[in-house]
């Protein structure tokens, strides 16, 4: 038990800590972007920091002009620029006559491209990051084949929607699934599939609130749908625990039977489980080598599980169930597909946003803070993984802080376009007010999705034990 404890702490760091490392990266290069506009056109920057500092910093230096500095509160970052009315509520230097070096004094155009060069900057970071991984490593995608065997629910949800194991997934919304990941995004996002299933070409219509459905079964963190796979045992390394190891089965042995329920799939596995009338175990029978076959008892855990590990998806591509497509990019071809990375990341997010926004839909009950965010890394130290999810948050926070919400920079840019249009400076009072506005908006969302995290729908329940997925069964 303490072994376990120790273990689940020790992952939890390793995804605090890459959370933190990839938040501290784009802060910063969100900040210098600012930070460089805004001395390309003569501004004194004040203050430039990480995190934030209230009452006392972590550490600070002051250099020239500006105070460099790390703060102890990990809620992003900011820059002070002289002359602008910003989370500090500077009011007293407000009230003094302009300065040739303040961002007030400065003509529109130049307080706009300030404004964006935070937006700007996390956009290039993003498609940089994007291309180097592409460089790196190269691109590898499983491709879906809706001419194989289809596909294998996870989730009674699934069934309620009208799918079934087997079903071949020809259309979403009238495009075909190119990629095998992109199938249970394109279920949640999609209104309607056709299916083919027995030779019989079906049309089904998914519900608005979907994804509201799926929080409220407290299954948000579940892949509700798979392709079907060989009930082959992959590698067992790390699973000490798991009982199927225990009673002796090894990797590449192949399941036939569980309680002489015949088991042609890996998704058959937890089928014959479900209908076994033990929670203590089942008799397995399997092949070894193509040759021998041999039958042990396994116990169930408390999950009612017995720990039977997928073959790793190279596994699966030598044998044929999959076919991975793998592209090694030269260094100049990296750029251009680096940047069709950042727009396909920008598309798929403006996807999930226009879900959220609209209360139909129940998407916003899947909105996280921190907790989620950090659910987004591994348990484990993954460079390219890592740098993946550092490169669609960068998309994330370029596309939120272009929101024209008054205390993000989309609110500044939504003032100067409108003083650019009109001749019309709004007055500093105004701005003070909505720049108030705009802070308690901003706090009350941070507090909700944090709040969700922790609380809200779905929200620290365990994905469904087996035995209480007995409508796989059913249907």
């Amino acid at each position: 038990m303490i072994f376990t404890l120790a273990i689940n702490w020790a992952n939890v760091g390793i995804q605090v800590a890459q959370l933190l490392l990839s938040l501290s990266i784009l802060v910063v290069l969100h900040e210098f972007g600012h930070y460089i506009t805004a001395k390309w056109f003569g501004c004194r920057v004040e203050k430039f920091y990480l995190f934030f500092d209230p009452w006392f910093s972590v550490f600070k230096k002051k250099v020239g002009d500006t105070e460099y500095g790390i703060g102890w509160l990990p809620l992003g970052g900011y820059v002070k620029i002289s002359g602008m009315i910003d989370e500090s509520m500077d009011k007293e230097a407000m009230n003094q006559p302009a300065k040739p070096y303040e961002f007030r004094s400065k003509p529109a155009w130049q307080r706009l491209i300030i404004m964006l060069g935070g937006v700007i900057m996390n956009v290039l970071v993003a498609f940089v990051i994007f291309a180097m991984v592409l460089y790196v490593w190269g691109d590898e995608k499983v491709k879906y084949n809706s001419k194989t065997d289809g596909i294998a629910i996870n989730d009674c949800l699934m069934y309620e929607l009208g799918l079934r194991n087997g079903d071949k997934i020809i259309t979403v919304n009238g495009d075909s699934i190119a990629y095998q990941n992109q199938l249970n995004s394109e279920i949640l996002l999609g209104k309607t599939a056709q299916v083919l299933r027995n030779d019989s070409l079906i049309t089904l219509q998914f519900p608005k609130d979907i994804i509201g459905k799926i929080m409220d079964k407290g299954k948000g963190k579940m892949s509700f749908v798979d392709v079907q796979m060989p009930p082959i045992a992959g590698d067992f390394d790390g699973l000490d625990s798991s009982n199927a190891k225990l009673a002796g089965l090894k990797k590449w042995d192949k399941i036939i039977a569980i309680n002489n329920n015949p088991v042609q799939y890996h998704n058959d596995i937890k089928l014959g489980i479900i209908k076994s009338p033990s929670k203590d175990g089942v008799m397995v029978k399997y092949v070894r080598n193509n040759t021998d076959t041999i039958a042990s008892y396994v116990k169930l855990n408390k999950n009612w599980q017995i720990g039977f590990p997928y073959l790793s998806a190279n596994d699966l591509d030598s044998l044929g169930y999959i076919n991975i497509v793998k592209k090694q990019y030269s260094l100049l071809g990296a750029f251009p597909a680096g940047v069709a990375k950042t727009g396909e990341a920008l598309s798929n997010y403006v996807k999930q946003f226009k879900k959220i926004v609209n209360p139909e839909t129940g998407a916003y009950k899947a909105v996280g803070g921190f907790r989620n965010m950090g659910r987004l890394f591994g348990t484990s130290w993954d460079w390219r993984y890592f740098w993946t999810i550092t490169g669609i948050l960068s998309v994330i926070l370029a596309f939120m802080n272009l929101l024209p919400i008054p205390g993000l920079d989309g609110g500044h840019v939504m003032f100067t376009l409108w003083e650019m249009i009109t001749r019309r400076k709004p007055s500093d009072k105004f701005m003070e007010r909505a720049q108030v506005f705009g802070m308690v908006i901003l706090l009350s969302l941070m507090v909700f999705a944090n709040g969700n995290d922790w609380f809200g729908w779905g929200r620290g329940k365990d994905a469904p034990k087996v035995e209480e997925q007995r409508c796989l069964v059913e249907y």
